[in-house]
């Protein structure tokens, strides 16, 4: 494992801790932690989301992580006041573990920027 995968993996693994030590529940794994970032992007607190409301709440989640590195820009809100993101260059072509390693890093920039904790 190279010096940087190192450092991503404690990064995250501090960050999950500061979830469950704020939350009470620790995320068991990336989906866990993106669904969380929509919930708070979509800013109507907590509450019960239909199956596809959750699939939702994860692409509004992906959107802004990756709108960090210009891949995707907010259109605006729809009448429900969720918000609706467009692609606006291509995503590079990974495989799984480089597409999750992306993600990571980009949720990690995300609570530094949005949140202001660094790990």
């Amino acid at each position: 494992m190279l010096k940087k995968d190192l450092e991503l993996q404690r990064s995250w693994q501090r960050m999950r801790e500061y979830i469950g030590e704020h939350l009470g529940r620790r995320p068991k794994d990336l989906n866990g932690v993106l669904f969380m970032i929509g919930v708070q992007e979509l800013g109507q607190g907590p509450r019960p989301f239909s199956k596809e409301e959750k699939q939702d709440l994860m692409h509004i989640a992906i959107c802004k992580v990756l709108s960090f590195s210009g891949f995707y820009e907010l259109e605006g809100l729809d009448e429900q006041g969720w918000p609706h993101w467009k692609n606006t260059k291509p995503l590079p072509k990974f495989d799984v573990l480089e597409q999750e390693k992306l993600l990571k890093m980009h949720v990690l920039e995300y609570f530094e920027k949005e949140l202001e904790v660094k790990f």
